[in-house]
């Protein structure tokens, strides 16, 4: 296995003890394929932070954990390949703790993990739940700091909460849907991930307050998976949907679904599936946050939170674009615009 990192450097970087990075680089065995797999994507990372790193002087070790659908986790590392060589002369390393789904119970092994083997700081996107929000008070206690992302938990004693305002989001899509409907007639459909996420119920609590008397019907659980959404969509009468409010994602899925039937539909997130489903008509507006000053502002505050900036540590929100097929932003990787339909 080629690469130029010490077996400190990588164990660190893995969260793993240095004997056991010994045995899967000089292939002596014993060793679970997941824990060797935890140490290629270890030297995956460092090899793809090596140039930021190079440039500075102290580094700054932080744990990334989010339950997410893959799409968003990926914009999420995108958002930070592109902010971390600018944040010289100080450098942050990050280790990923991604899923897509899974029990409370495992993240809160991931939280109590981290704070066992120490790390500089923690962004979180998790639920908001009793066991999750003593797992942060307990990386608090360890001297480990924690952001939250997008969604917050704030009964905990996290440092700051970074992202979109979620319940002005939700008003705002309310806003949209009633003016684009009127005086038609039919339901709405509001579809979440998990409403154990903070996030989320702010955005379906501003929705509702803003939406008016007219009936919503709800669907939660879905992950925001496509492969999920799909199954509870299509047992739902489509033709009685006048519109669509995604929370948790899963979009693709839900215009599926739908076949010809195109409702109103607000969601959220520029990924690459909202993106082709605008272009196509299927999406008639995207609530958009830029996930890259997002990011960059979690950096912020740690480098505060350890005296390497100066200023107050203090929560964030992002401001809510409204995207429709004729204003989608340049994808950062692209440089030429995308045409409107």
């Amino acid at each position: 296995m080629g690469h130029a990192f010490r077996i400190r450097e990588i164990a660190r970087q893995a969260g793993l003890s240095e004997a056991t990075v010994d045995r899967v680089l000089n292939t002596r065995g014993g060793v679970r394929p997941d824990t060797t797999a935890e140490i290629h994507r270890a030297i995956a990372d460092l090899e793809r932070q090596r140039t930021q790193v190079r440039l500075t002087g102290r580094t700054f070790l932080v744990d990334l954990v989010m339950q997410t659908p893959e799409r968003f986790s990926a914009a999420v590392r995108r958002a930070l390949d592109a902010e971390l060589p600018l944040l010289r002369p100080a450098a942050i390393r990050v280790r990923y703790h991604l899923r897509e789904t899974g029990t409370p119970d495992d993240l809160v092994t991931t939280l109590a993990r981290i704070r066992r083997r120490g790390s500089d700081g923690v962004i979180l996107k998790g639920p908001d739940v009793p066991d999750v929000v003593q797992a942060v008070d307990d990386l608090a206690d360890a001297g480990v700091p924690v952001l939250t992302l997008v969604t917050d938990l704030p009964g905990s004693r996290r440092a700051a909460y970074v992202g979109i305002d979620n319940q002005a989001a939700g008003a705002t899509a309310a806003y949209l849907i009633s003016q684009w409907l009127g005086d038609r007639p039919g339901d709405v459909l509001l579809t979440l991930s998990r409403g154990y996420f903070h996030g989320e119920e702010q955005r379906k609590a501003g929705f509702r307050a803003a939406l008016g008397d007219r009936s919503v019907v709800e669907i939660d659980n879905s992950d925001g998976l496509d492969r999920t959404m799909r199954g509870l969509v299509e047992r739902l009468p489509a033709g009685d949907l006048a519109a669509v409010y995604s929370v948790g994602g899963g979009n693709a899925a839900i215009v599926e679904a739908f076949g010809a039937h195109r409702p109103v539909f607000v969601a959220h997130d520029l990924d690459a599936d909202n993106r082709r489903l605008l272009r196509e008509g299927a999406l008639s507006a995207v609530l958009h946050h830029d996930l890259n000053q997002d990011v960059r502002r979690a950096c912020h505050l740690l480098l505060r939170i350890h005296g390497a900036l100066p200023g107050p540590v203090v929560s964030m929100s992002s401001n809510i674009q409204v995207v429709t097929p004729f204003n989608v932003p340049l994808p950062p990787d692209r440089p030429h615009a995308e045409a409107a339909p």
